[in-house]
């Protein structure tokens, strides 16, 4: 059985095109984790680091800075002494639910054939 419908060269180059237009901002391994981290709410720094088991300060600041810069984190400072920082996703952000929530789905359907085959 072919699942995979055959598509023109020019469908095939735009879609190439367009999606390495789309990992170029939300590839990776952490970008897309930190977005699933935030939309439980606002977290600091160290905050979204617990919740991200595994990532160094060094690489959360690199991805909170390139989702900031591509407008799908914010970065909130309060003034108060002592200066408190927050990330929040923004409303854009929101333009990947369906992705997230297409990749929560094939990776769940993956893990299970994996275990299935084991």
């Amino acid at each position: 059985m072919d699942l995979v419908e055959p598509i023109s060269h020019q469908a095939c180059t735009g879609m190439l095109t367009a999606v390495g237009d789309s990992l170029y901002v939300i590839g990776g391994k952490w970008k897309l984790r930190v977005i699933v981290a935030l939309r439980g709410g606002n977290k600091r720094f160290n905050e979204i680091q617990r919740t991200l088991d595994g990532i160094s300060a060094r690489v959360l600041s690199s991805e909170l800075k390139e989702l900031e810069m591509n407008g799908f984190v914010k970065r909130i400072v309060h003034t108060q002494s002592p200066v408190v920082v927050e990330y929040q996703i923004t409303d854009y952000a929101g333009t990947l639910n369906e992705v997230l929530q297409a990749l929560a789905e094939w990776g769940t359907q993956h893990r299970d054939k994996i275990r299935r085959e084991r």
